[in-house]
């Protein structure tokens, strides 16, 4: 079953909304398009990874699906809504994981990890026993009670996965949560992360500039180019089988037009 789909999306910015000087970002004297043709879909339970260069349409295509930004051709379609028109709607079913941890430095960690329960108006009681819960997955409720600024960033960005779990959304969007880290502790992270998007069969999105993590990650591989669409699709295991991963790996980077 699908649960997002984008059909045949362009997307562009208006030049004198964005403050560009003809030449920058346009062509011919009008806006480039951030996306154009983008039609992709997600299926229930599947762990979707989103790879490109930088200025591939990524980031486009994440605000197109959690509703900040509308299409100015085509439709998006999330859980059965359109995410810019019926945005309310999704509340609670939709659930972010940034590059940062955007933790509130004025809360435990604890109070962090049940804050989107206390926006649904859930019980005080209730929710800090989601927020340990969720903390005890990941190993942290040794440090329940601890400020953000005493934790390590892997311990932060720890506290951020297990927020967007507690509210027990459909889908977890990712946008390069594990950029920021060193490389053991982003491995071990990604596996975490894929864990326990199998293990509460969750719908996840993650969007990476990295080969490796995407395929570390995947189910499926989008690869995006610019202007903002699929410019190919894999599915990792019988990709993996077919190629091996550094045949892969070669087959993304010729895809994304390195």
């Amino acid at each position: 079953m699908k649960v997002v789909e984008f059909r045949d999306v362009a997307k562009h910015f208006d030049v004198a909304a964005t403050g560009a000087a003809a030449g920058d970002d346009t062509e011919g004297g009008q806006p480039k398009f951030a996306a154009r043709d983008l039609s992709l879909h997600i299926d229930k339970d599947e762990l979707v990874a989103v790879v490109g260069k930088t200025g591939c349409g990524k980031s486009t295509m994440f605000n197109l699906l959690i509703g900040l930004i509308a299409p100015n051709a085509g439709s998006v379609e999330v859980l059965g809504c359109d995410p810019f028109r019926q945005f309310n709607a999704l509340a609670g079913k939709l659930s972010v994981v940034f590059q940062s941890d955007r933790l509130l430095p004025w809360r435990t960690a604890l109070e962090n990890v049940a804050y989107g329960l206390e926006l649904r108006k859930v019980p005080k009681a209730e929710r800090l026993a989601a927020g340990m819960d969720w903390l005890q997955r990941l190993g942290l409720e040794a440090h329940a009670h601890k400020w953000p600024h005493s934790l390590s960033g892997g311990m932060r960005q720890r506290v951020s996965i297990a927020r967007a779990f507690a509210t027990d959304p459909e889908i977890l969007l990712c946008d390069e949560p594990f950029s920021a880290l060193d490389e053991l502790t982003g491995a071990r992270l990604r596996e975490e992360f894929r864990r326990l998007v199998k293990d509460t069969h969750k719908t996840g999105v993650f969007v990476t500039h990295s080969i490796n993590e995407a395929i570390e990650i995947g189910d499926r591989i989008l690869v995006f180019r610019a202007p903002g669409h699929v410019a190919a699709e894999f599915k990792v295991a019988e990709a993996l089988q077919q190629f091996g991963k550094d045949g892969l790996k070669l087959k993304i980077l010729d895809e994304m037009g390195s």
